[in-house]
């Protein structure tokens, strides 16, 4: 049927799959060309809302020798007119922090209000390979470098905004033996890091988050609890497959789900999620929260290639979830 044919299956697919997320219309956001210096490819920014109403990102930037660090990147809108860093914010440091060696990576952003300053949770990659790494900022120009938090291999990690019960708890994705699942841990300072534990495991079998998962965005303090996006990945014949998912957690006890959605919210579609330096990838690791509380910003890299906006509303998220999401209370054998 040609064309008429691809298009007519979108329709179906999109009659019978609850559409969360809505792509911005002028994706992809920001691209390597838009960059005031080389670059090769742009993507997974943490993301923050300034306190000026600003809309900052802190891009992944790939250089043509295969390392990645950190520009900023600012808009009054969060959608456009960008104001980009002519040269990198933050760069590796392997002088001083060796775990640094090949670069950082997809940072997660936090306002700490305690601090008054903004926690950047960073991938820091070295010979070990990818690392857990912090730095704290007032402004995105001079930052505090705090070292690794976790040691190799894990990434994928984001600061709670406010201590719960005297401790500042971390959320990361460490790979084990017993499979990649997400963590939760404490410090009193930090630095100083224990109490690990699990958050959310990766399920078993066909699912579509089996074996791999990780935490997107840092998590959305809500009424109901803390909101979580969090990737899945399928091995296919073909490569992975990143989608995403939703769950959500006790406001003073983050280890303990209290809902996880069993299906995806959103996965590659679009020819520029399709195609690029890594295929059939979406994958956000900020998002901004609208004056009205409720309207959603997710910037998300699409292929490893670009940066792309979905937006979404935080109560549709919590209706969804209360509607599909099932109690992680269960027994572990029925979760599977």
């Amino acid at each position: 049927m040609g064309s008429n044919g691809v298009v007519m299956g979108q329709q179906i697919r999109n009659t019978f799959f609850e559409v969360l997320f809505r792509r911005h219309e002028t994706n992809p956001i920001l691209t390597a060309e838009d960059w005031p210096y080389a670059a090769h490819t742009v993507f997974n920014p943490g993301a923050v809302r300034l306190k000026n109403g600003e809309t900052l990102l802190l891009c992944r930037v790939e250089d043509f020798n295969g390392h990645s660090h950190l520009c900023a990147a600012r808009s009054r809108n969060g959608v456009d007119g960008w104001n980009i860093d002519p040269s990198p914010t933050f760069a590796g440091q392997p002088e001083q922090f060796r775990e640094e060696l090949w670069g950082v990576e997809d940072p997660r952003i936090t306002y700490i209000e305690e601090l008054d300053q903004y926690a950047v949770v960073y991938t820091s990659y070295g010979w070990g390979g990818p690392g857990v790494s912090l730095a704290l900022t007032k402004d995105f120009r001079e930052f505090t470098r705090y070292g690794l938090a976790m040691s190799p291999e894990d990434k994928d990690a984001s600061l709670l905004p406010r201590r719960l019960n005297g401790d500042w708890h971390l959320i990361h994705r460490p790979v084990g033996p017993m499979g990649a699942h997400i963590w939760v841990s404490c410090s009193p300072d930090l630095h100083h890091w224990g109490n690990h534990r699990i958050m959310l495991e990766a399920r078993r079998g066909g699912w579509w988050d089996a074996n791999k998962i990780g935490l997107s965005t840092p998590l959305i303090e809500t009424e109901r609890g803390w909101l979580m996006i969090y990737h899945g990945v399928r091995v296919t014949p073909s490569g992975s497959l990143y989608r995403l998912g939703l769950a959500l957690f006790d406001l003073e006890n983050p280890d303990r789900c209290i809902r996880r959605g069993d299906r995806w919210v959103f996965g590659p579609l679009e020819p520029y999620e399709r195609a690029g330096d890594v295929g059939n990838v979406v994958f956000p690791c900020g998002c901004t929260i609208g004056e009205d509380g409720d309207s959603l910003n997710l910037y998300y890299g699409a292929a490893d290639t670009s940066i792309c906006l979905a937006q979404a509303s935080i109560k549709e998220l919590l209706e969804w979830l209360e509607r599909c999401g099932v109690s992680e209370d269960r027994p572990l054998h029925l979760r599977d």
